[in-house]
């Protein structure tokens, strides 16, 4: 018999976030991407792609992998200004619960159990854009409109990663706040 505990236990950790968000109802397959959204997404793709060849590179050319990560870190910098961009053109921001397996958000509008949503979603401050498609797994009306639970669909590998980053990062900047050190 499962306990009352097993049952509230979750696959991945969840934080609080807050994002842009831009959500539309999809039809199985992610709509056309915004330009400035796709090249966002691609950078970090790219980075996610390229770290294990970095690490392989350290163990052979130090000065060659320092240059890298600096050529790395000025990327870094560009992705937080497209994102900056992407937060202006996206409106305004909201609170979710962000893990690496769905999202959760209070929106105007009830989802039917089981509709699918095209999800776009621009995390500051590492500048991550990611286009996903969920499922939503609950809706229930709260002050101010419904709680929308979503489960995300066929994320890659490499997105899942890239959440799994996000969520971490953020983690350790609510542990650094509650114990007073810098973020």
């Amino acid at each position: 018999m499962t306990t009352p505990d097993a049952r509230e236990r979750r696959e991945y950790y969840r934080i609080t976030d807050r994002i842009a968000l831009q959500i539309s109802p999809a039809d199985g397959v992610p709509g056309e991407t915004a330009p400035l959204f796709a090249l966002l997404s691609e950078l970090h793709q790219l980075e996610f792609e390229s770290r294990h060849l970095l690490r392989n590179l350290d163990e052979r050319d130090r000065a060659v992998t320092a240059c890298l990560r600096l050529v790395h870190k000025r990327l870094d910098l560009l992705g937080q200004a497209f994102t900056w961009n992407l937060l202006h053109d996206s409106g305004a921001t909201r609170d979710v619960v962000l893990s690496e397996g769905g999202l959760a958000f209070v929106d105007a509008e009830p989802y039917a159990l089981g509709t699918r949503l095209d999800l776009r979603m621009a995390l500051p401050p590492q500048g991550l854009g990611l286009q996903v498609l969920a499922e939503v797994t609950g809706c229930q009306a709260v002050s101010g409109g419904y709680e929308i639970g979503t489960s995300f669909i066929d994320l890659e590998d490499a997105q899942r990663q890239l959440l799994a980053r996000h969520v971490l990062r953020q983690q350790a900047r609510v542990r650094r706040a509650d114990r007073g050190e810098e973020a």
